[in-house]
């Protein structure tokens, strides 16, 4: 049986773990033709000999996407390998924490050259390509873009921004027959809380999640190819996700509350981040 994504060609950021990886993995069995772009290129190459029996065809792209340089010659060399792109998933993103007095601008600035103009500059990259065959474009926000939260105002602020771009440029790419889903995951198994305020990820940390929360990430990645097969414009993954979602909307007040009693629970520096794994 044909996959729904069967001869696709599929550019997927930030693709050597995580979501990211996931989707790779559930789009292969999609029948997928796949583009893996990440800055680890290494592990982009792992990821792409383990899919390379599933998928048609699989190709790995270094890009950074704080890079338009980068960026532009990696949508070249997919476009080129596969005639084009018929979907296009900016997932890659890290987040800033720590309680908002104790960060700068600096600070926000990183974060938003990742999670914000990286991700535009995917969607400029990629856009002439998915005009071209009435593609797909799925922007990956967080359940943080719809509901604030303690010590991570410059992650929330920047899924905020994704959700609000997703939101508009839904109307905006419409008329070319480009579809925009914007994709916001609750707890989900990844490596961003992983990595560091500068980005740097640490395989010797903790999830500081308890693992009764999170989310799988194949079947996350499985709700969230079905959602961009079904051109919907948005879709929250996991279901603490649409809890959460639900509650802020409907019952702000008692969020709030719950976000506050949070914070005093919180240790007082963030930013030390997440325990080490013992030996």
């Amino acid at each position: 049986m044909a996959g729904r994504f069967q001869g696709s060609s599929v550019f997927i950021t930030g693709a050597s773990s995580g979501i990211g990886e996931a989707l790779a993995r559930a789009f292969a069995l999609e029948g997928a033709r796949l583009a893996l772009a990440a800055r680890r290129l290494e592990r982009l190459e792992s990821v792409r000999q383990e899919l390379m029996p599933a998928a048609a065809e699989v190709l790995a792209v270094p890009c950074d996407v704080t890079s338009r340089p980068s960026l532009d010659a990696a949508v070249a060399q997919t476009a080129e390998a596969f005639g084009g792109i018929d979907v296009a998933v900016a997932n890659a993103g890290f987040g800033v924490t720590g309680f908002f007095q104790d960060l700068s601008t600096a600070d926000f600035r990183r974060q938003f050259d990742t999670n914000v103009f990286g991700l535009l500059d995917t969607v400029y990259a990629v856009l002439p390509h998915l005009r071209a065959s009435k593609g797909r474009l799925a922007l990956i926000s967080s359940v943080s873009g719809r509901v604030g939260s303690p010590g991570s105002s410059p992650y929330v602020a920047s899924k905020f921004a994704v959700t609000g771009l997703a939101a508009s440029i839904y109307y905006d790419l419409r008329a070319d027959g480009v579809s925009v889903t914007c994709i916001e995951p609750g707890f989900v198994e990844s490596k961003i809380r992983m990595t560091d305020n500068a980005g740097r990820f640490h395989e010797d940390w903790n999830d500081p999640v308890p693992p009764w929360l999170v989310v799988p990430r194949d079947r996350a990645a499985r709700a969230i190819v079905s959602a961009i097969y079904k051109r919907k414009p948005e879709a929250v993954i996991t279901g603490h996700g649409k809890l959460a979602v639900w509650s802020a909307r409907h019952f702000p007040r008692t969020v709030r509350f719950i976000q506050r009693q949070a914070v005093q629970r919180m240790p007082g520096n963030l930013l030390a981040g997440p325990t080490r794994k013992k030996p």
